[in-house]
């Protein structure tokens, strides 16, 4: 009995030892990623002890002994320890490898070399892929028919002679993959952070671009159809585009301007600048920013981890920061969800839906609200400012704290706890409903100033001419 257990202990001993030893010359000569190996792929782990076990139970019978199929404590140890093995070199693999990119930020020397690339003819309307790994890229419109490339080598590391070694495979290479041209760097692995190819590259200004990098800025200009743009870690740039732009982002600020279609933005990252999009703009996706958008016609969706904002129309400015969202000039229909931002609006031209938490609130209105606005606050104040001729029907309930008004006719009534709420209509014609709601926090409803005109003027009169004066007429001459 003790024999048939030893052997079977011994078959799994033998084929994880074997199996283990299969993955390490992998790892340091097939090039095969532990890391990534183990993290998709740790379930066959089970499934091979399983495999295992179950020979053992079968193979018992057909020799007449007992199988031996439990999984024994030298079993499990013998896992462990080999898990903990292969735990070990990944760990020390990355180790070095962070290590080498951090000596090489601190120090090394930049080699830089010219690439040569051969234009490629393409024909019109096709879609052209630029994927590069570290370096910035460039990508401007032609009126050719023709990709060309302006490339630019670059080695970080301590002698001249390794630089040269380093570089020489590098090169670029415009190829053609399915319906799609690819201009992309080969001859090194893209992720070495030593290395680095800077692309510049011109191509028709009706073909459909898609640009991908994993650390470097990207700059698109002068296109006329539809832009992607997917950056790790770098900064983007899209001027005066014909069609869509969508942008991935993961580190870094986004500047955008004068584009025809609509524009998306959506991952993580700094700054958002966009201006005059005669489509839409959506921004999806935790940014700490400022996001700033002026002149977007079709409005504008801004999605994060605390704040939902609907805009149908902007014709002025937004600005969303940590702690304060602004808007001026937004004549569609607004609606915000957020928390912990205080909220200024001015001038908006349609419907009004805000829920916010935390922070203040301040509307303003520079002429009379003709549809319906809504307003819920905690523990934050609310101010509302109208025009004088406003008419409105208005319900306005706030716990633990006051509401004033500056408009006449009001009244404001008050609980024994505290409460005050205000309900009444003012005006005459039709009265967009106004609903304000708070706790621990004042609402006002205040009279936007107006302009007094002035009466014009009187008339100046006319001062006479300043020209010389007519001559005095001959008296008739006195016959003798």
């Amino acid at each position: 009995m003790a024999r048939t257990q030893a052997r079977s202990s011994g078959l799994f001993s033998g084929l994880v030892l074997i199996s283990v030893g299969v993955i390490l010359l992998l790892h340091n000569y097939g090039h095969l990623d532990l890391g990534h190996f183990f993290g998709h792929w740790w379930p066959l782990i089970i499934i091979f002890w399983g495999a295992v076990k179950l020979y053992e139970r079968t193979a018992g019978p057909r020799t007449g002994e007992a199988t031996g199929a439990g999984i024994t404590g030298g079993e499990v140890a013998l896992v462990v320890g080999m898990l903990a093995l292969l735990g070990i070199v990944v760990s020390v693999e990355y180790g070095k490898q962070k290590i080498g990119d951090a000596i090489l930020d601190g120090g090394g020397d930049n080699y830089s070399y010219d690439v040569e690339v051969a234009p490629q003819a393409i024909p019109a309307n096709t879609r052209v892929f630029v994927h590069n790994g570290r370096g910035d890229i460039s990508v401007r419109s032609s009126d050719d028919a023709q990709i060309r490339v302006s490339a630019k080598k670059g080695v970080k590391t301590w002698s001249e002679q390794e630089a040269d070694r380093m570089a020489k495979p590098v090169s670029v290479e415009v190829v053609k993959n399915g319906d799609t041209y690819e201009v992309r760097p080969s001859g090194y692995d893209l992720s070495d952070s030593r290395i680095d190819v800077d692309l510049e590259v011109s191509v028709p200004k009706k073909s459909p671009l898609t640009v991908k990098t994993d650390k470097g800025d990207v700059t698109v200009s002068d296109m006329t159809a539809e832009i992607g743009v997917t950056d790790q870690n770098g900064d983007v740039e899209i001027r005066n585009i014909g069609g869509d732009v969508s942008i991935e982002m993961h580190k870094g600020d986004v500047k955008v301007n004068d584009i025809k279609g609509d524009v998306k933005v959506s991952g993580k990252g700094g700054e958002i600048d966009v201006v005059n999009a005669a489509g839409s703009l959506t921004v999806d996706g935790d940014f700490y920013g400022p996001v700033r958008a002026d002149k977007v016609t079709l409005g504008v969706r801004l999605i994060s981890a605390k704040t939902d904002l609907t805009l149908s129309a902007l014709s002025g400015h937004l600005e969303a920061a940590s702690g304060n969202l602004d808007v001026v000039d937004a004549p569609g229909n607004l609606s915000v969800r957020t928390r912990d931002n205080e909220i200024n609006i001015e001038n908006p031209g349609g419907k009004v839906n805000i829920d916010n938490r935390n922070a203040a609130i301040s509307v303003r209105f520079s002429s009379a609200p003709k549809d319906d606005v809504s307003i819920t606050n905690s523990s934050g104040e609310i101010s509302l400012s109208l025009p004088g001729s406003s008419s409105f029907a208005i319900q306005a309930d706030c716990r633990n704290c006051d509401i004033s008004s500056e408009f006449p006719g009001l009244s404001v009534s008050k609980s024994p706890a505290g409460d005050a709420s205000l309900a009444a209509t003012y005006g005459s014609g039709r009265r967009p409903k106004i609903m304000l709601k708070t706790s621990y926090g004042n609402i006002a409803l205040r009279r936007t100033a107006m302009a007094i005109a002035l009466p014009a003027k009187p008339a100046m009169p006319r001062l006479p001419s300043m020209s010389a004066p007519p001559a005095e007429p001959i008296p008739p001459s006195t016959e003798q």
